[in-house]
């Protein structure tokens, strides 16, 4: 698998170097990191920048000039506001064609230079810090980038404020109760979503907290539950046995109550840590009403 990899990144390379509009290409993700490098399940990112960005999201022509494809389709990136072509080729290849235009590029660069929010360096660690392969550098303007990130040090996590913590606790025990009302309604498909996309990363916030507050907010917890099997609590990743619902009633109900049960743990211990207080007497509120809601029989 690495080597048809390998192939196509030839192809593209090649390609590529006679397309006048592309100024910059890099592998990121996965295939460029050195920790937790790619395995064989392992998808190709590839940074494209570019003086004509409609070309590659609009289009799709040009995807044959690499590779012979059986789908593609275009959506946003989790950061940045930019947009990437995901395409899949013989042999269950698949790649992800980050497409950024050249001003958007040296508006990042312009940014990077200047004081830089620790959010943002946050980000940038995570796309960038983390490894990058150069493909084409036609201006030199990713050796300009490897410059300004090695400079950058990567920022250590801080603890959340009393209100940002909070504002998560809160935030999960009013959506564990809209998941009950819209379970006790029949709408299983909101219950679910609600459960397994709302409420599942504001509990996985909660397990990065524990995590940091157990180990140094300089530990490693990587990104939207990335690797979250190395480094969550065991006890946690125990408790998530019971938090994620089949598209089922009575599952629904049970795996609610268990992701309730999980992130009040994890949450107290966190608090605690932290030197925090815990909604305590709104959570016992919560549960009691919820408890009460899914064991009532229909009239």
């Amino acid at each position: 698998m690495d080597r048809l990899y390998e192939k196509l990144v030839e192809r593209f390379v090649r390609w590529a170097e006679t397309c006048s509009d592309i100024r910059a290409a890099a592998i990121i993700g996965s295939r460029a990191r050195v920790d937790h490098a790619a395995d064989e399940w392992a998808d190709l990112d590839i940074m494209v920048v570019t003086r004509d960005p409609k070309r590659y999201t609009s289009m799709s022509d040009w995807i044959e000039s690499i590779g012979n494809s059986l789908l593609t389709f275009v959506e946003p990136l989790p950061i940045g506001g930019e947009m990437e072509r995901r395409v899949l080729f013989e042999g269950m290849l698949d790649v992800d064609f980050a497409v950024f235009p050249e001003e958007r590029y040296k508006g990042i660069q312009q940014l990077l230079q200047d004081e830089i929010h620790p959010e943002i360096a946050a980000q940038i660690s995570n796309v960038f810090g983390r490894g990058m392969r150069v493909l084409l550098d036609k201006d030199g303007m990713l050796a300009q980038l490897r410059t300004i990130i090695s400079s950058i040090a990567t920022p250590t996590a801080r603890p959340p404020s009393q209100h940002e913590f909070l504002e998560v606790v809160n935030n999960f025990l009013y959506h564990a109760v809209w998941t009950a009302k819209h379970l006790r309604r029949g709408e299983l498909w909101w219950a679910v979503t609600c459960l397994a996309c709302r409420m599942h990363w504001l509990l996985l916030q909660m397990v990065e907290w524990h995590a940091r507050t157990t180990h140094g907010w300089d530990y490693d917890t990587w990104f939207r539950g990335r690797f979250l099997e190395e480094w969550a609590d065991p006890q946690a990743l125990k408790g998530l046995r019971d938090a994620f619902p089949h598209y089922d009633e009575e599952d629904l109900k049970h795996t609610l109550l268990g992701a309730m049960n999980l992130f009040r743990w994890i949450a107290t211990e966190t608090a605690e840590k932290l030197g925090y207080a815990y909604q305590k007497k709104s959570d016992e509120q919560v549960t009691k009403w919820i408890k009460k809601c899914l064991s009532q029989k229909e009239e």
